[in-house]
């Protein structure tokens, strides 16, 4: 068959193809984690049904399941009206294409917000805390120490969890993506001899989690109410709002603009906080 296309032909329909998974792609992406996704379950299983009732020649299940995708599409149509709209006004602003990148970047922005405001208000107010942000390498042993919590982030229900006297206050919340997954957990200690004596039990617990995985972890000390951040083994010790922000948009932000290379991760960097 090959043999009797032109160049040009094959090339076109490489384009189209390409074309046609592409849309197919977006569309996925764009529905991911929304409702759609239990619709486009159904339509799966009822096209199985179909199938195998037509090779099986079950006329009875047949019919029913043409009538369902007879009628299906405007059941569809009608619940999904809002989902519907929302596509073809993105389509209209040329947005449907970017629609998944933009809101992972916005829930970065979110989530990074949430940890300084949090954080700058604990640390005004000397309370303690210990934030450890999930990465690649997985926390299921750790999480299993606390207590579910399964809520979206914010800075309210963050600083609610480190408040004293609190249920919750005493442990780590571990967060991931944009939930806190669970509070009052326990990680690690670190048995390094080169942490300074003056550095309490969160310290050591964010620079041992920080030396068995790459998750990202902040400390409010109570006792200076200074914020301090540890990553694979090292800790830089107060932090500013701008550096602590810089941090968390390289870690967690890869696309972002690049922090300066000359950034101190280094326990020794600071030793007056």
């Amino acid at each position: 068959m090959w043999e009797n296309l032109d160049f040009i032909t094959i090339i076109r329909m490489i384009v189209d193809i390409a074309l046609v998974w592409f849309v197919i792609y977006k569309l996925f992406t764009m529905i991911r984690g929304t409702k759609a996704v239990q619709l486009l379950n159904g339509i799966f299983v009822i096209l199985a049904i179909w199938f195998f009732s037509s090779y099986f020649e079950l006329k009875t299940v047949q019919w029913l399941v043409i009538q369902a995708i007879d009628w299906g599409f405007l059941a569809v149509i009608i619940l999904f009206q809002p989902e519907i709209r929302r596509a073809l006004e993105q389509l209209g602003r040329g947005g449907i294409f970017s629609r998944y990148h933009q809101s992972e970047v916005e829930k970065t922005k979110e989530i990074i917000d949430a940890i300084i405001n949090s954080c700058n208000y604990m640390g005004k107010r000397r309370i303690g805390a210990l934030i450890t942000i999930e990465r690649e390498t997985g926390m299921a042993d750790y999480i299993e120490t606390g207590i579910l919590v399964n809520g979206k982030l914010t800075s309210e229900l963050l600083t609610n969890i480190f408040m004293p006297n609190s249920p919750l206050h005493d442990g780590a919340v571990i967060i991931k993506d944009n939930e806190i997954v669970a509070a009052a957990c326990y990680l690690p200690l670190s048995e390094s001899p080169f942490i300074s004596k003056e550095l309490g039990t969160r310290h050591r617990a964010a620079m041992g989690i920080s030396e068995v995985t790459d998750a990202l972890t902040i400390v409010v000390s109570e006792e200076t109410g200074f914020i301090s951040c540890t990553k694979n083994g090292e800790l830089e010790r107060n932090l500013d709002e701008e550096t602590l922000r810089n941090i968390l948009e390289k870690e967690l932000n890869p696309g972002a603009s690049e922090v300066s290379t000359t950034l101190p991760w280094n326990w020794r960097g600071k030793r007056n906080g």
